[in-house]
């Protein structure tokens, strides 16, 4: 890598054209200046000036260098002036979530970006523990999760929460939703689906419900893909569990059903991200949006 402060001293020769006015200019002697020049053409490994007495040209060596140098220091006047910025309506946001929730997130982010054009939104779906790996590693900014992890390695705040459901073929609209039918029907896995189903026995207040075991639960189906879950509920072929966000903006939401329970089931939610970071102003931005769809 060439001396910046040679390279320094070389634009400053080149735009004065003279030694001495470059060492006044630099606060150096004459002979200092001259020095760097001839440290940067041997680190160059060419000629950067033929001299005539006091005056010199550029060799061709010379003007690529210095247009180099130049566009070095834009970039570099370019790179200060960013770093001073912290707009709450400009850079990147990188953000991650679960299928379903980025689902129900993504409109209301992407409505955000058409507001504020310079605002620019990475949203990838990810598992729990993808999520805080990306946090950790940072590949991602913010994370949303629905167990908080150690507070020693992450920034945790409650975020909202999310309502789960039972989702069943339409042909059970009008039957009791018994241990037998369910067990007799079947589980959709889907990559969160014991988790929320665990969830969901534990805190529906049916205790005859309650009493499934999903351990014995037969497997009629694996999708991972969160628009595709519902597809073979509707069809027929068996029973999940997703929040209810994910059902209402599926395209088979009419053509599944959703029973009623003595108690709702919800799961809190969390927003995380690297312990001790101090995000950017956008990111104010983003999170009050998060807590008005999360409220």
């Amino acid at each position: 890598m060439l001396n910046p402060v040679w390279l320094d001293t070389f634009c400053t020769l080149v735009e004065t054209g003279h030694f001495t006015l470059t060492a006044e200019k630099k606060f150096m002697t004459q002979p200092g200046v001259s020095q760097h020049i001839k440290k940067l053409e041997r680190a160059c490994g060419y000629v950067l000036l033929e001299r005539d007495n006091k005056q010199f040209l550029l060799t061709e060596a010379g003007r690529k260098l210095y247009r180099y140098a130049c566009k070095l220091q834009d970039e570099e006047k370019r790179l200060l002036d960013e770093l001073g910025e912290d707009s709450p309506y400009a850079g990147q946001c990188r953000l991650a979530c679960s299928g379903a929730l980025a689902t129900r997130l993504y409109p209301a982010l992407l409505g955000l970006q058409q507001m504020h054009q310079d605002l620019i939104i990475h949203l990838e779906a990810a598992p729990h523990g993808r999520i805080l790996e990306a946090i950790q590693s940072g590949q991602t900014d913010i994370g949303i999760v629905t167990q908080p992890p150690a507070a020693t390695h992450f920034a945790i705040q409650a975020l909202g929460k999310e309502h789960l459901c039972l989702v069943l073929p339409p042909t059970m609209a009008n039957t009791p939703v018994t241990p037998q039918r369910l067990t007799e029907l079947g589980l959709i896995r889907h990559p969160d689906v014991l988790h929320y189903l665990g969830l969901f026995l534990y805190d529906c207040g049916d205790e005859a419900i309650a009493s499934i075991r999903p351990d014995k639960l037969k497997t009629k189906g694996y999708v991972n893909q969160i628009g595709q879950i519902l597809l073979p509920v509707q069809q027929g072929f068996g029973f999940t569990v997703l929040p209810f966000s994910a059902v209402e903006s599926a395209k088979v939401a009419n053509k599944v059903y959703v029973p009623s329970f003595p108690k709702d089931v919800v799961e809190p939610l969390y927003l995380i991200s690297q312990h001790r970071r101090a995000l950017p102003q956008r990111f104010n931005t983003i999170v009050d949006k998060l807590r008005e769809l999360a409220s």
